[in-house]
């Protein structure tokens, strides 16, 4: 009986030291600027002029850009009168609370993540 009870006890300190020596998984690969955007701001947005116009203006050739001064898209009063260029601090912080950085925007998103902002202004600058 002494026997079992030793071999059961061996056992489960294996167990454990095999479990304690187990490589940790790798952490998830956070989804790139790309796939992101396809997955916040498509649904509003387009990244190219050749696309028919939707909720939101198209964003190819944002950065840079004066605010609310698309041509072909009807901007709401107050980012018609905006007097700034799309950065990336702008872009970060209208993303963050667009009706911070303008009051009476429309566009009701915000994102609290900054790599999830981050990457979405990434992928928006590669599509100047």
């Amino acid at each position: 009986m002494r026997a079992i009870v030793l071999g059961l006890c061996t056992a489960v300190v294996l167990i454990i030291r095999v479990a304690d020596a187990q490589m940790p998984l790798p952490a998830a690969k956070p989804p790139d600027g790309a796939t992101l955007f396809k997955q916040q701001c498509a649904v509003c947005h387009t990244t190219s002029l050749s696309e028919p116009m939707r909720q939101g203006p198209a964003l190819v050739k944002i950065v840079g850009r004066p605010a609310g001064k698309l041509e072909g898209f009807r901007y709401s009063e107050s980012l018609a009168k905006a007097d700034f260029a799309w950065d990336e601090a702008k872009l970060d912080a209208w993303l963050i609370n667009p009706q911070a950085v303008i009051p009476g925007a429309t566009m009701v998103y915000r994102q609290a993540k900054p790599e999830t902002r981050a990457a979405i202004i990434a992928y928006l600058k590669e599509q100047n």
